[in-house]
């Protein structure tokens, strides 16, 4: 098989590859990646191992695309011609995510996997990644109206509310109030124009 045929075959995938990204995680949030397989899609899906193995070497190259193209944790970018009002929204986007309690669920094994699993782990750093990509608009657009500077890390930021949500919801089992992410937000954008931290001096 030619390299172009293996891409073409990446970007359309089997017939059923909803069904089958959707089974995929619908196993990883109710067993968990340990006992997540290949074998266990295919009878929750209804379509037949070989079909996946065809596409798929391993399962982690399954959960890979199922995280990456589902759809399941896609939405759209806020534009509200601020980066405050950007990032209140692209938070309220992720407390409707986790608001759904299946999507919540793969959430936490995903998160519990990529502690324990090195190849969970560069699956969800993957995964992070490739959704921080999609929010680099948001950023730019930022950058371009002089609300922060060019070598921001963007990172710093989404990590921060994020992480932020994952503890309330999930660690604390917490609600989460309507205006979480405007909290969240005058937080870390009054933070980030603080003076720094002085550096530790050796021996201090």
């Amino acid at each position: 098989m030619t390299a172009t045929t293996r891409q073409d075959r990446s970007q359309s995938g089997p017939r059923r590859r909803d069904d089958i990204f959707a089974a995929c995680l619908d196993l990883l949030a109710d067993q968990g990646y340990d006992m997540l397989t290949i074998e266990g899609v295919a009878q929750r899906s209804g379509v037949n191992k070989t079909t996946i193995y065809r596409w798929w070497a391993s399962k982690s190259e399954l959960l890979r695309d199922a995280l990456m193209d589902s759809g399941t944790f896609a939405f759209d970018l806020p534009d509200t011609g601020s980066l405050a009002g950007d990032l209140a929204g692209l938070t309220a986007r992720l407390q409707d995510l986790l608001g759904d309690e299946r999507k919540a669920a793969v959430v936490e094994a995903a998160l519990v996997g990529a502690v324990r699993h090195p190849a969970m782990r560069e699956l969800v750093m993957s995964f992070l990644d490739d959704r921080l990509g999609r929010h680099q608009p948001l950023f730019t657009r930022a950058v371009e109206r002089g609300e922060l500077p060019p070598d921001f890390d963007p990172a710093l930021l989404v990590d921060a509310l994020a992480g932020a949500l994952w503890i309330r919801v999930l660690v604390r089992r917490r609600p989460v109030s309507a205006d979480f992410g405007e909290q969240m937000v005058s937080l870390l954008l009054a933070g980030a124009g603080a003076a720094p931290v002085p550096a530790r001096r050796p021996g201090g």
